[in-house]
């Protein structure tokens, strides 16, 4: 993986741009770093003199190579739409960078921004009406830890796309989001994870940090 400069449009400020204490759908601690367990499922206790229940079907999850894709159900607001969705890639930022999009880089010191790339391909259901929720599921890692969610950061980054821009996606029609996490420099391994729900066993792309 290339490291580049970053990907952000002078018109971008930190001065818009927060650090949230948290990554999504993980630990409420406020270092933004813990591992999330998004995985298992309920174990159901064996009613007296009834049969015993069948476990459920694990749905999908589990680490994938690179480009390969995953196929997954997800819920629109209400409209099922079942995605293919790959990990292209994730560009890794400098220091400096940090600076740049950090309000306050004292709170981010040791940290740089990674940019995640999704692509999302509706295969069936739908049409998604608009602002599509699937992207917001993006998820970083960074040597088996959750990085820190910089929100807005990707908005102008080339090659990705706003869901707000996003109107009446079909069946064949594919797009791709983003997401920037903050994550320690130098970190030697990167993951990409998403799931359909907090319930879901996520699905893994790595990628080596070189």
């Amino acid at each position: 993986m290339s490291k580049k400069k970053l990907w952000l449009r002078a018109a971008a400020s930190a001065a818009v741009l927060t650090l949230a204490l948290t990554g999504c759908g993980g630990s409420d601690e406020g270092d933004g770093g813990a591992t999330t367990d998004k995985g298992g499922s309920a174990s159901k206790e064996k009613a007296e003199g009834q049969p015993e229940e069948q476990p459920e079907e694990e749905k999908g999850g589990g680490e994938l190579a690179a480009g390969e894709k995953a196929t997954s159900e997800f819920d629109e607001d209400g409209t099922k739409v079942t995605y293919e969705i790959v990990a292209q890639k994730v560009d890794v930022g400098t220091a400096e960078d940090t600076e740049k999009l950090v309000s306050d880089p004292k709170k981010a010191a040791g940290l740089v921004p990674a940019v995640a790339y999704v692509e999302f391909t509706v295969k069936d259901g739908g049409p998604v009406a608009d602002y599509p929720d699937a992207g917001r599921e993006i998820e970083v890692f960074a040597d088996g830890r959750r990085g820190t969610i910089l929100i807005g950061a990707s908005d102008d980054a080339p090659g990705c796309e706003k869901s707000t821009d996003v109107k009446d996606w079909k069946a064949g029609e594919s797009h791709v989001f983003c997401d920037t996490y903050m994550v320690p420099e130098g970190a030697k391994e990167l993951s990409v994870q998403w799931a359909a729900d907090s319930d879901a066993e996520p699905y893994i792309w790595k990628f080596e940090n070189s």
